[in-house]
């Protein structure tokens, strides 16, 4: 390392979100850049640890300390070289990863780990400004033909994998944008979608190609793509959301999530929504199900919008402020999470289960709660107990964020007559294939809703597979 005690001499300084009252009035992303002078100066806290648990908990295997070392000696091409050797999308991550890498950072047992995540950013950044990142299409082709189903971080990993191995890729997407999750479930103020589009015309200039608008089983027969491709990756997510199955739930006014998220990142982008379609949060009372990031990406949308007043609901028990003793470091901890969403107004509360709506004309007016208790069963289990304690919350907008049990399987997965596993998702063997040898898969679509880090990982992992299956 080049300043091995600078760990010692300089504070952790984070770049910090804009004013509150200047970032609910639009969708322009919250989060600020340091300069580079202090961005050199986090790099450099860097420390020379015996063994670097950073290395360990990204799932990708960033090699943090080595281009943290090149940023502070001013070599930012080598540090994105280093970078780019094992994420694909730095800017994506850089913005949106939870950043396991901190949590497990040495300097995490003082409280003030390296700003990994955010100097992962700005290395990016500063290699599209300074123009260090130009198209690099493969010199050779294979003559082999790939459909990447899906256009999620995971399949456009897996794309790029591809396409720098010499493969003709097609990425197919049901939506009329590239980008899955990226696209249509992060809000834009989190990512903006001019940083999906920059890198979407550097794999296009590349050779991939993209088609929008093209569900398969529907506009495209599945046995077009099998006849005219040498190899498939399902990439397609897990979209199957979670309900809930209590009274009242037909009620207007209750909406899964990501159709809320979905329609706000459309009207951001011009895109246009029927008025009767339209999922608004103007001068309402939300309540928003789901302590995750989804429901926080739902109460910053809806504080934009308008709304009255947010209260966002958790049916698990609050985790500790601090540190929790159940996930000690390295461990990824399980400790309260206080987003930029959550700064911006909204009241949190936990331990409730919904256990019913009712309304007036057919439209949702109330939910009734009820407190539950936490604990656990001989085998260490933790087991629910009503209280008894009830109430009722007035809303007349209900935001259901409480995840997804496993891809879509009507359709596309069913017509492929493809095999699942217990909880749903598309099964494969070790080689990432699916019970059927041309057909791979990989992403949420295997594993459930996970993280973007873990996407991108198994998009690169699937592309390896893929190519070995087609030599």
């Amino acid at each position: 390392m080049g300043n091995p005690k600078a760990f010692l001499t300089i504070d952790r300084k984070e770049a910090g979100y804009r004013p509150v009252l200047d970032r609910i009035s639009d969708f322009g992303e919250v989060e600020q850049t340091l300069n580079t002078e202090d961005r050199i100066l986090q790099a450099s806290r860097c420390m020379d640890c015996g063994v670097p648990f950073c290395l360990w908990s990204c799932p990708l295997g960033n090699r943090n300390p080595e281009w943290q070392d090149l940023v502070y000696k001013g070599k930012w091409n080598e540090a994105l070289d280093s970078l780019q050797a094992t994420n694909n999308f730095p800017e994506f991550t850089g913005r949106v990863c939870p950043a396991l890498c901190e949590k497990s950072c040495v300097l995490a047992l003082d409280g003030v780990p390296v700003t990994i995540r955010e100097n992962e950013a700005a290395v990016v950044e500063h290699a599209f400004t300074e123009g260090y990142l130009k198209p690099k299409p493969p010199k050779k082709r294979t003559g082999k033909k790939v459909a990447v189903i899906g256009s999620g971080p995971a399949g456009l990993a897996c794309a790029d994998q591809l396409n720098k191995k010499g493969h003709s890729v097609v990425v197919f997407e049901k939506n009329d944008a590239i980008g899955g999750l990226l696209r249509y479930g992060i809000p834009d103020f989190k990512l903006n979608k001019s940083v999906i589009d920059r890198r979407l015309n550097l794999l296009s200039a590349e050779g991939i190609v993209f088609k929008p608008n093209s569900e398969i089983g529907k506009n495209i027969q599945p046995k077009e793509i099998l006849k005219d491709f040498d190899a498939i990756c399902l990439t397609v997510g897990s979209g199957e959301p979670r309900d809930l199955k209590v009274e009242g739930r037909d009620l207007n006014g209750i909406h899964f999530a990501l159709e809320f998220l979905h329609q706000q990142n459309a009207l951001v982008s011009k895109r246009h929504i029927p008025e009767s379609e339209l999922i608004s949060a103007k001068g309402k009372t939300v309540l928003v199900i789901g302590g995750g990031d989804t429901g926080s990406d739902c109460v910053g949308t809806s504080i934009r919008q308008g709304a009255l007043k947010v209260t966002q609901i958790e049916l698990l028990p609050q985790p500790p402020e601090d540190k929790n003793p159940d996930t000690p470091w390295p461990m990824y901890p399980n400790v309260l999470k206080t987003s930029s969403s959550h700064k911006e107004g909204c009241e949190r509360r936990w331990s409730l289960n919904t256990n019913y709506f009712s309304g007036e004309d057919g439209k949702v007016a109330e939910v009734a709660i009820e407190e539950v208790d936490w604990t656990k069963d001989e085998n260490g289990a933790w087991k629910m107990n009503a209280t008894g304690k009830t109430e009722i919350l007035k809303a007349d907008l209900v935001l259901l964020a409480l995840g997804f049990i496993h891809p879509v399987h009507e359709g596309l997965l069913d017509e492929l007559g493809l095999s699942y596993d217990k909880r749903g998702n598309v099964e494969i063997n070790t080689q990432m294939q699916t019970n059927k040898s041309k057909i791979f898969a990989a992403g949420d679509t295997v594993t459930g809703a996970s993280l973007i880090v873990r996407a991108i990982d198994s998009g690169r992992k699937v592309a390896e597979e893929i190519d070995s299956f087609l030599k």
